[in-house]
């Protein structure tokens, strides 16, 4: 190996490095506690969160690693399913929640987070176990209309 690609590797590993850190400070490991305001759906609530001393946000929070039936769903079976999942996540989460490795979503107006409250350790699993929820990569999602999809 010459001198020159030494260097070359060298500065990548570095710049890797510092590319590494940029992105780690974008993530809030938590917890954090915050106020529900309302629940959206079964993977989507607005909570307000105390971010420094006498600062705060009122923010959408989409529950990292699922993804649940949607209120306006395509099918009624999927709309009948999206009311459960939201009810489940009201009794669950109560007022207060406590938010978990907080980063940025797809959408700049949410960010993602593992959530949990004194009535559950985590929501998505939670979701999971009820059948209410499927695993959620962040790629594209299927159907709550397609049987074979169940």
């Amino acid at each position: 190996m010459n001198i020159r690609t030494y260097c070359l590797l060298a500065g990548l590993v570095v710049s890797l490095g510092f590319f590494g850190e940029a992105i780690s400070a974008d993530r809030l490991s938590g917890p954090l506690a915050a106020r529900v305001v309302r629940v959206i759906d079964g993977d989507t609530l607005v909570v307000r969160v105390r971010i420094w001393l006498d600062q705060e946000v009122e923010t959408r929070v989409r529950l990292f690693g699922v993804d649940t039936p949607e209120i306006r769903g395509k099918c009624p079976e999927e709309r009948r399913m999206a009311l459960e999942a939201r009810t489940l996540i009201e009794q669950i989460g109560g007022d207060k929640v406590f938010l978990h490795d907080v980063r940025y979503g797809k959408f700049a107006r949410r960010v993602v987070a593992r959530v949990s409250s004194i009535r559950s350790a985590d929501f998505a699993t939670a979701l999971l176990k009820s059948g209410l929820a499927r695993p959620y990569d962040g790629k594209k999602r299927q159907s709550w209309c397609d049987t074979k999809a169940h």
